[in-house]
């Protein structure tokens, strides 16, 4: 089912999700519906709070975006990342490697706004699956992006405050448009 994307000013994007302590059936429904709007919506994440429910858990599918490639290790060893598209993440915690890169970056809390945000360039991802085991790799490149601009979502950052000064006075007058929604 395609939920409804909550837009820029509500207060629930604003919330730190609760930790999912139980996967059931509700959750995994809840998964695959996170999985059809985003993807209805030509996205490659989403999180919990965009769909209006404050829990920490996301979405992302990289599989197939090829002007943006994406790197993924598993145990040490590089896989593809399309093996593994798409992802649930429950209760992710992240590990920022060292290196910072500048990307552009959208939302699909903010149509048609985009900006370039600084992002770590390498990140370890831990989370759970909804078959409750533990998934543990690291990424480059888009997925790494992606899984960034999601947890902060969980957290309840927005790309608009990694954004420079510069670039928030450009979106201003779209900011306001998109808040009087």
């Amino acid at each position: 089912m395609i939920l409804p994307i909550i837009f820029f000013n509500d207060p629930i994007l604003r919330t730190v999700g609760a930790r999912v302590e139980v996967i059931n059936d509700e959750i995994k429904r809840f998964a695959a519906d996170m999985i059809d709007t985003m993807r209805d919506a030509d996205g490659v994440g989403l999180a919990a709070q965009q769909v209006g429910k404050a829990l920490q858990m996301a979405v992302v599918d990289v599989a197939g975006v090829e002007d943006r490639p994406s790197k993924m290790w598993v145990n040490g060893e590089e896989v593809n990342p399309d093996a593994h598209m798409p992802m649930v993440l429950v209760n992710p915690e992240l590990t920022p490697g060292k290196e910072k890169e500048v990307g552009v970056e959208g939302c699909l809390s903010f149509p048609k706004m985009n900006a370039d945000i600084v992002r770590f360039a390498r990140v370890r991802c831990r989370a759970l699956t909804l078959d409750g085991e533990t998934l543990d790799f690291e990424s480059e490149g888009l997925l790494s992006r992606a899984l960034q601009h999601e947890v902060d979502h969980l957290n309840g950052v927005l790309f608009i405050d990694r954004m420079s000064s510069a670039a928030k006075v450009g979106l201003a007058g779209k900011l306001k448009r998109l808040a009087k929604r």
